[in-house]
C-alpha cells in the first residue's frame, strides 16, 4: 500500500489498544478466582485446563455470530430517513435472500447487503439481484480493537475490487459506518472540534458516514481498462445519506479501479480519490482466482 492520506479518516487509536491491552490483563489476572466455588482449581490447575480458552472461544462464537446490534443500526438508519420522508419505504429480507435490505426511493430499490470489518472472506460472498437500481454493500465493524485503516483497505482493494472483475458484478458503492462510530471505543475525527456534526438517532449521537463511490461499469482489460466512477449525485441512497447525516467532501471517496493484462494474467489497480485529489492508490497486483 502506497499512502500519502489515509483511506479512511478514523484511526485504531492507542488510547483504544491500550485500554483494551490493559483490560485483558486484568481479566487474565483475574480469571483463575471467577468461579472458583464452582471449578475448584488452583491457579495452576486452572490455566492446565483449558477451561478460560474454551470460554474465550465460545464468547468469540457468541459475538460472531450474533447480528441484532448491526440490524438495529441499520434499521434505526433507515428508520430516521423514512420518518423525514427521504426515502419511500424499506424493509428486511436477509432471512429469504443473499442480500439484507431493500430501500424504496420513489420508483427505485436499493439494494443492501451488510458485511462486517471488511478484512474477512465473507466480504466476498455477495450477489447483485436482478431489480437493483442500486447495490450497495454496509459495513458494520463490532471489533473496536479492529483497525478501520487496515478493514478498508483489505476490503476495498484486496476483495471487492477482486471480485468486481472477476465475477462481473457491479457494486455501486460502500458504506462504512456503524454502532461504534463516535464513541470513546472508536473516536470520529469528523467530530474532533466540530460536535455539531452528529446527528441524533434512537437517543444516540452519530457522526457522518465514510461513503464510498465505484466504477459505473465493470472494469475489463480489454475492453473498459479504466472506467469512470460514479458521483455522489449518482447513487440516490448515499446521496441522502450525505444529505441527511451532514456529511461534506472529505467524507466521500471515489475508488477507481484499472485493469490490464499482464502476459496471461489479469492485474488490477485501486485509486482512492477524495475530494479531486488522488490520496492513494495501491501496485498493479494480480488477480490470482482469473487464471
Amino acid at each position: 500500500m502506497s499512502a500519502r492520506q489515509p483511506v479512511i479518516l478514523c484511526e485504531l487509536s492507542r488510547d483504544t489498544k491500550d485500554l483494551i491491552d490493559d483490560y485483558v490483563e486484568a481479566l487474565k489476572a483475574k480469571a483463575p478466582s471467577i468461579g472458583r466455588r464452582r471449578h475448584g482449581m488452583n491457579k495452576n490447575e486452572f490455566w492446565r485446563s483449558g477451561l478460560f480458552r474454551a470460554a474465550i472461544e465460545q464468547l468469540r462464537g457468541t459475538q460472531a455470530a450474533t447480528i441484532h446490534e448491526k440490524r438495529k443500526f441499520v434499521e434505526n438508519v433507515l428508520g430516521f430517513l423514512k420518518k423525514q420522508s427521504k426515502i419511500t419505504d424499506w424493509k428486511f429480507s436477509g432471512s429469504g435472500e443473499r442480500h439484507d435490505y431493500e430501500v424504496h426511493i420513489g420508483d427505485r430499490i436499493c439494494v443492501i447487503e451488510a458485511k462486517g470489518c471488511l478484512d474477512g472472506n465473507n466480504t466476498n460472498i455477495f450477489q447483485r439481484p436482478a431489480n437493483a437500481d442500486e447495490f450497495i454493500i454496509w459495513s458494520l465493524c463490532q471489533n473496536p480493537g479492529s483497525d478501520p485503516r487496515h478493514n478498508a483497505w483489505s476490503g476495498i482493494h484486496t476483495r471487492l475490487s477482486a471480485e468486481i472483475i472477476h465475477r462481473k458484478e457491479r457494486v455501486d458503492g460502500l458504506i462504512i459506518w456503524d454502532m461504534l462510530c463516535g464513541t470513546k471505543g472508536r473516536v470520529c475525527p469528523k467530530l474532533t472540534g466540530k460536535p455539531e456534526r452528529a446527528t441524533e438517532i434512537d437517543g444516540i449521537q452519530v457522526p457522518p458516514p465514510c461513503l464510498y463511490l465505484f466504477p459505473r461499469t465493470i472494469p475489463d482489460a480489454r475492453n473498459n481498462p479504466k472506467p469512470a466512477c460514479w458521483d455522489i449525485d449518482d447513487v440516490k441512497f448515499l446521496k441522502i445519506l450525505y444529505d441527511a447525516f451532514r456529511c461534506d467532501a472529505q467524507d466521500v471517496v471515489k475508488i477507481g479501479i484499472e485493469v490490464r493484462m499482464s502476459g496471461p494474467n489479469v492485474e488490477r489497480k485501486t485509486i482512492w480519490e477524495r475530494d479531486g485529489i488522488i490520496v492513494t492508490k495501491s501496485k498493479w497486483t494480480e488477480i490470482k482466482r482469473a487464471r
